[in-house]
């Protein structure tokens, strides 16, 4: 079997990609199944991507990766499936998955976890947003042969235009990356977060809250990001996310968080922040909104909270009982590992190519 990979971005470079299935390409080796991963940017665009201006040299760069993509065309009777991460081509219409689907009548595999068939503008991406073509989801959706969903949020998104569909949850490498590691009791109890900077208005709500606890409490507010915060406090540390120190990074952590909005894209979300925690044995607290609900158990692996005054408490509870955290940690790890990690989930990936 020969598969395609056709994605947005470089090899180990997004995390969407690392965790709904570059961790499985040693399986797919291990299956004697060969593949060829295409992306859209190449490492250098990636570079640029979210930098501020730069038009010229991005403009530059989705033109080649267009001319990257036309003449991949020209290649793909050379696969038995072309799976595609959320689209071909980051701007316009669904060319290319057309091309595979109606011309050369590949299979397509399309994988998504997010709700992209809306938009979600930032500052950052508002002039490409509007070339984003959005609404090509769900023609996707009908030429594929499969549908690769995060969740059942948007697997019943997908089931309005194709009937074969299979939940495929965004999953920890419990195993070869994320091992929890003996570690020393930080000196000043740390909240962190992890995310890009896209997410972080999320945590805007949380702040009121967080520096009336300062008043009685002292803590640190970690987090990880590829930008800085635009806001800052005196109890705000923040280390810019490396992928080679990520996981030394995300144990300097005592509980993580993950607020969310309740909105349509947010339901669309995968849980990551929440399994990241979790599979290190750190307790987590989520809003409940999406999967979120599935993936914690409230009071046994953490807490889900909804208004300040329930995040406030599960916080308290936290500041008044270190030892919480260590009751909590097994059922952290215990629950990635038997419902969101690569092993537990290798089976059901491998389905998709059947």
């Amino acid at each position: 079997m020969n598969i395609l990979l056709l994605v947005p971005y470089p090899k180990g470079e997004a995390p969407s990609q690392r965790f709904r299935f570059e961790q499985y390409l040693d399986i797919f080796k291990k299956n004697n199944i060969t593949y060829h991963h295409h992306s859209f940017l190449t490492k250098q665009a990636w570079q640029i991507l979210y930098q501020p201006g730069k038009i010229a040299q991005k403009a530059f760069w989705i033109l080649y990766g267009f001319s990257r993509r036309f003449l991949l065309m020209t290649m793909i009777f050379k696969y038995d499936f072309v799976f595609i991460h959320r689209e071909a081509s980051p701007i316009g219409p669904p060319v290319f998955e057309w091309i595979i689907a109606k011309i050369w009548r590949k299979k397509i595999i399309y994988d998504f976890d997010d709700a992209i068939w809306l938009a979600n503008t930032s500052e950052q991406n508002k002039i490409a947003a509007r070339l984003k073509w959005h609404h090509k989801v769900s023609s996707i959706c009908k030429w594929s042969y499969k549908i690769s969903a995060g969740n059942h949020y948007l697997a019943k998104y997908a089931r309005r235009y194709n009937d074969n569909i299979v939940i495929n949850p965004t999953t920890i490498d419990t195993e070869g990356l994320h091992n929890p590691a003996d570690k020393k009791a930080n000196t000043v109890f740390t909240i962190g977060w992890t995310g890009t900077h896209s997410t972080m208005p999320y945590l805007m709500p949380l702040l009121p809250l967080l520096d009336e606890l300062a008043k009685d409490y002292e803590f640190k507010l970690l987090i990880i990001s590829n930008q800085k915060p635009e806001f800052d406090r005196q109890y705000l540390k923040f280390i810019k996310w490396n992928k080679s120190n990520e996981i030394l990074d995300l144990q300097k952590m005592d509980i993580g968080i993950m607020p969310l909005s309740d909105d349509k894209w947010a339901k669309g979300k995968c849980g990551f922040k929440a399994l990241q925690y979790m599979s290190l044995k750190i307790p987590a607290i989520v809003s409940p909104v999406g999967v979120n609900t599935e993936i914690v158990n409230h009071g046994v692996n953490g807490f889900i909270c909804n208004t300040p005054e329930e995040w406030k408490n599960a916080l308290s509870n936290f500041f008044e009982d270190y030892g919480l955290i260590d009751r909590m940690a097994e059922a952290c790890r215990k629950k990635v590992i038997d419902r969101y990690s690569v092993s537990s989930n290798s089976e059901n990936f491998l389905k998709l190519f059947i």
